[in-house]
């Protein structure tokens, strides 16, 4: 005689079926309110303008001139210009 009768294998399917129904619907909403997150985030930034790059981090500017030197050196290279 088998361990599981038809009928509990059933609902033991069905009460799995119905838990991960739960979980993907817990998931969906918080993937969602993620989403919602971020897009209020990016609604309050301001809009990164010619005026406000007074503003930008030094270390972005830093960073910045560190990647113009090299797209210059590397031009150079193409070039064939010895620096």
């Amino acid at each position: 005689m088998p361990d599981f009768l038809p009928y509990e294998t059933l609902t033991v399917a069905a009460a799995s079926l119905a838990a991960i129904g739960m979980v993907t619907a817990a998931a969906l909403r918080g993937w969602q309110g993620w989403l919602a997150l971020k897009l209020r985030e990016l609604d309050r930034r301001p809009a990164l303008g010619p005026e406000s790059a007074a503003d930008v981090h030094p270390a972005a500017r830093i960073e910045l001139a560190d990647l113009k030197e090299r797209v210059r050196q590397l031009e150079a290279i193409a070039a064939g210009v010895d620096l």
